[in-house]
């Protein structure tokens, strides 16, 4: 999977952390391929349970002894269970706080609350927080409060699918902060919808970002790259 990436161009990956069930796999891939693979440290919303302080404390750990590219992924999960909101809520302002301190960006998880999310980077964002609203498929307004809040838009597969809307959204927008994403292992765009999905295939996103947009799809590789640097201090 990393040679056909780095076939199609892609020079680095970076990682989402979920929880400790995973952190030192990632670790172990990062150190495996330097400068290639980045790791980001956090906590999934999916894994927030009654214990999440147990795996905060892991995730502090882990910034206590080493670096990394963003802290993430975090944010809000209303779609699979609403048992733990508030102790979503709470990991989630945790983390926005550990990305203050370490002056770097948070990749947000906002499936089925998206509107929740922007609530909380507004009322923290003092001029410094920095991040991604990481599978952006919202409408235009929430699109426009995100790029209002100074944060990025994450587009990956979703873009290819026929009724998902995203591409008139993204037709009012600029390109200056949007991101392209795979979300692997998941949201393969087409022609491999269904399948797992994997880097090489962002491709397929920037070509269908380039048909929105009415531009080269060599433009859309060249301005989102720039901003994915710029984002996340490449």
């Amino acid at each position: 999977m990393l040679a056909r990436a780095e076939d199609e161009g892609i020079t680095k990956i970076l990682m989402p952390a979920i929880d400790s069930s995973t952190h030192l796999k990632m670790i172990q891939l990062q150190n495996d391929y330097p400068g290639k693979c980045l790791s980001m440290m956090g906590l999934h919303p999916g894994s927030v349970g009654p214990n999440f302080m147990d795996e905060m404390r892991i995730v502090e750990q882990h910034f206590e002894q080493g670096s990394f590219v963003a802290v993430g992924e975090t944010g809000l999960d209303f779609y699979w269970d609403l048992t733990h909101t508030r102790e979503q809520n709470d990991a989630f302002r945790r983390q926005i706080e550990l990305a203050l301190h370490y002056n770097i960006p948070v990749a947000i998880h906002s499936r089925n609350s998206t509107d929740a999310c922007i609530d909380i980077i507004g009322g923290c964002q003092k001029g410094t927080l920095k991040g991604v609203f990481h599978c952006f498929s919202g409408s235009i307004e929430q699109a426009q409060k995100i790029i209002d809040l100074n944060f990025y838009l994450g587009i990956g597969g979703v873009l290819t699918f026929k009724n998902s809307g995203l591409g008139a959204v993204l037709e009012q927008l600029e390109l200056g902060q949007v991101i392209l994403e795979t979300d692997a292992p998941y949201l393969a765009p087409v022609p491999f919808r269904g399948k797992r999905n994997e880097c090489s295939y962002i491709k397929y996103v920037a070509q269908k970002f380039a048909d929105v947009k009415q531009i080269t799809v060599e433009d859309v590789a060249s301005i989102t790259t720039a901003n994915a640097k710029r984002l996340f201090n490449l």
